[in-house]
């Protein structure tokens, strides 16, 4: 069963619709598990095979195809009636002679729309090469057209429901950062604090358990943080070492992010002045959002804080992020940066991780903030500090 009423996909299907036809699209494939997600309730661990919705303009519901042994957990978790549900057949999985495209480039043949404009998410994650040549060699009359992130444009302002979720997420986030600072000792494995993130991620809180992010715990040790994307090892960690943690609450797939710096002893001098510059960006950033602005003008308040400091930064400092699946939280539309004019409103979510990497050290600080009508809402509450550990354990 959805996890959504009916009325709420029929909503997200009908957005989807008018956007299609802004665009001139009659079919519309849809590869993206988040957006299969979104727009059917459809969850399962089935991505590693080719699967999709296609959304017909003119019909009612979409059609699922997928792998055969997957379709009962479309009857399972989509609003989708059993005649919207396909299924191919496991010759076509991994095969050198079939390709699921086939089966799908069949399905449009026998709907007669094969000489439509057809939509596809031509740079999603699950949308390969292949599955374009299949389809552009098997329809040849039909005109095809990139339709990439145009379901997650309609995705980027939340439903009252969507929010509650997020918020759900942010509390799990809370209980995993806990987690790590109680588990990053000097003389523990990187991979046992790790361990116990990922357990409290998944165990949630007393009221509801967690989902699995899309994202793994990352956790950056002493001169690797100045990498931010890197994960853990099972070395041990050590006396001044600082740790950068990143990692998310997941709950019925919407996400929290949260990003911390631990250190294990006395910070130095320049850490503390880093993190200092950071949370002052942060602080004054956040005061600063509100309906209305831009995601540039976010981004400037955060660069005039730093640049009093000498301190520049060329990344972006945030990105909407909600509803998704491996290998990313972010929504891929809105990001926090110079040139992007997306105009912030009420139910818009975003990860705001401005922090700052240097050749041999890092400090991350980030918060995730959902617009509120007046401002933004901060989604987990924890202390938005250099997280100092100064007692050394004995290994």
């Amino acid at each position: 069963m959805a996890v959504f009423p009916n009325s709420e996909y029929m909503e997200r299907l009908i957005k989807t619709k008018e956007r299609m036809a802004q665009e001139g699209i009659d079919v519309l494939l849809v590869t993206d598990p988040a957006n299969m997600n979104y727009l059917s309730g459809y969850d399962a661990w089935s991505f590693y095979v080719h699967q999709l919705l296609i959304i017909f303009i003119d019909e009612d519901q979409p059609y699922w195809i997928g792998r055969g042994q997957d379709r009962n957990a479309a009857l399972h978790t989509t609003w989708l009636d059993q005649e919207h549900l396909y299924a191919y057949s496991d010759d076509y999985v991994q095969s050198e002679v079939k390709h699921p495209m086939d089966y799908v480039s069949d399905f449009i043949k026998a709907k007669k729309r094969d000489k439509a404009t057809i939509g596809a998410e031509f740079d999603a994650y699950y949308f390969s090469a292949k599955n374009y040549i299949q389809l552009t060699k098997n329809l040849p009359n039909a005109t095809f057209k990139d339709a990439t992130n145009l379901v997650n444009w309609i995705r980027i302002i939340k439903s009252d429901k969507e929010i509650e979720f997020i918020k759900k997420a942010g509390k799990i986030a809370e209980k995993a950062m806990q987690a790590a600072f109680d588990n990053i000792e000097v003389g523990v494995k990187q991979s046992d604090a790790v361990a116990a993130i990922a357990h409290t991620q998944i165990a949630g809180t007393d009221d509801f358990g967690g989902d699995y992010p899309a994202i793994v715990p990352l956790l950056p040790t002493g001169e690797k943080t100045s990498a931010c994307h890197l994960t853990w090892t099972d070395d041990t960690f050590k006396q001044g070492d600082p740790v950068i943690i990143e990692l998310a609450g997941c709950y019925q797939r919407y996400h929290s992010p949260l990003a911390r710096t631990i250190i294990l002893g006395i910070p130095d001098e320049k850490t503390q002045y880093i993190a200092d510059v950071v949370i002052e960006g942060i602080n004054t950033t956040l005061q600063s959002i509100k309906p209305g602005i831009t995601c540039e003008e976010v981004e400037l308040t955060w660069r005039k804080v730093i640049e009093k400091s000498g301190i520049k930064k060329e990344h972006r400092i945030g990105y909407s992020m909600g509803l998704n699946y491996p290998p990313d939280w972010g929504e891929h539309t809105a990001s926090l940066r110079p040139g992007d004019k997306t105009v912030l409103q009420p139910n818009m979510t975003f990860h705001m991780i401005p922090g700052i990497w240097l050749d041999n050290m890092g400090v991350e600080i980030s918060e995730s903030f959902v617009v509120t009508e007046s401002g933004c809402e901060i989604l987990a509450e924890f202390p938005r500090e250099l997280l100092v550990k100064p007692n050394i354990r004995l290994a």
